[in-house]
Order: structure tokens, then C-alpha cells, then sequence
């Protein structure tokens, strides 16, 4: 992993954008500000640090915003991990 990729990940608008959207679809109150507060564990995820480095290597202009690139079932796992992390059992 490159930290410096994985600090353009963490700033990206378009995954930013995506993720909000995968949160609030989720059911995830202020699903904005739930994906703004942990753009830096979302972009540390498995494999996302290594799709977009390939991505802007391969001279993709806005990868955030490309499914190619990190689709949409890897922000769904990782907005239902963190989420599934934070919030307590039922009881």
C-alpha cells in the first residue's frame, strides 16, 4: 500500500459521493457525514489502494467516480463492515 495513494483515495470527491450514497441506502443516519468521518478506514481497505493506483497509472482521469476501478460491491462490503463495527448487538 502507498500512503500517498491511499491519501488521494481518502480526499477523492467521487468516492466520497459514492459512499454517502451506498450509507444512506444502508439505512445509516447523516449518511454524509458517516462517510466523511471515515474516508481515511475506507481508503485502507483491501484492494481499493491497489485498484486505484492502477487506475491513475493506467492514466484514468477521475477514478473515484469509475465502478471500474473500485466498484460498487467494495464500497457495499466496506460501509457494511464499518458500519456492523460501530454499531452494538441487538438484544
Amino acid at each position: 500500500m502507498s500512503y500517498y495513494t491511499q491519501s488521494l483515495l481518502a480526499s477523492d470527491q467521487g468516492i466520497l459521493q459514492r459512499t454517502t450514497a451506498c450509507a444512506a441506502s444502508e439505512g445509516i443516519s447523516d449518511p454524509q457525514f458517516w462517510a466523511q468521518q471515515r474516508m481515511w478506514q475506507l481508503s485502507a481497505q483491501p484492494g481499493w489502494d491497489a485498484a486505484y493506483a492502477s487506475a491513475i497509472a493506467a492514466g484514468v482521469e477521475d477514478p473515484g467516480t469509475s465502478e471500474a476501478v473500485v466498484s460498487d460491491p467494495m464500497i457495499l462490503s466496506a460501509v457494511q463492515a464499518l458500519h456492523a463495527a460501530e454499531t452494538p448487538p441487538a438484544e
